[in-house]
């Protein structure tokens, strides 16, 4: 599976919003937060790197969908990254 330059770039945006925020995570523990601050930003970092899977993974499922169903319109990206994310 290829994942498109534009994937690419949308992906590493989302994996280096989550690196700042794990970083932000890592000092709020050093520094003695409040657990209940610290598990809500654990959690929008769960979610950013979710979201950065469901993107290579609807970007995958673009590519077959246009080669599986020649008849048919592909569906975009953006419909796929949905309904794979709810299965979620």
């Amino acid at each position: 599976m290829q994942v498109g330059d534009d994937t690419v770039g949308a992906v590493l945006n989302r994996l280096r919003r989550a690196q700042g925020q794990l970083g932000g995570v890592i000092a709020m523990i050093e520094a003695g937060r409040d657990c209940k601050d610290i598990v809500t930003q654990l959690a929008a970092v769960s979610r950013a790197l979710d979201r950065a899977g469901f993107k290579i993974v609807a970007s995958g499922m673009r590519q077959c969908m246009a080669v599986a169903d020649g008849d048919a319109p592909p569906m975009s990206e953006v419909e796929l990254e949905r309904l794979f994310l709810a299965l979620a």
